[in-house]
């Protein structure tokens, strides 16, 4: 088992301090990793390629995690699309009647319990 804490998580701060260090001093990954007691001369590696492609600011970003992909939408022919959209819009004008003629059983119940 390796030495050290597992799974320690480093702030932003010390990952900047890390990598200016190491390129101020010019020292190796590994004299670096020594220096700071970093378990893996690797993740200094990675610290200074995420310094050099995406500035001290991707340094404090948390990059752990599978990033989403996403699925893109499908894309639907014309032809089923007009016809899908035909069928929403007389679905919503039969709703609309049968609420208008919910309406009127009601009012038409309510009359004739008004006149008994």
């Amino acid at each position: 088992m390796p030495k050290g804490i597992p799974n320690k998580r480093y702030t932003g701060g010390f990952k900047q301090e890390v990598v200016e260090t190491m390129m101020r001093e010019k020292l190796s990954y590994r004299e670096t990793a020594r220096l700071y007691e970093i378990n893996d001369h690797k993740r200094v590696m990675a610290w200074e390629r995420t310094y050099l492609e995406e500035g001290p600011e991707g340094l404090y970003i948390d990059h752990r995690g599978r990033g989403s992909k996403g699925r893109p939408p499908k894309e639907l022919k014309p032809e089923v699309e007009k016809d899908l959209l035909a069928e929403v819009q007389r679905l919503r004008a039969e709703n609309a009647y049968l609420k208008k003629l919910n309406a009127l059983v009601a009012e038409r119940v309510r009359q004739e319990k008004k006149q008994k």
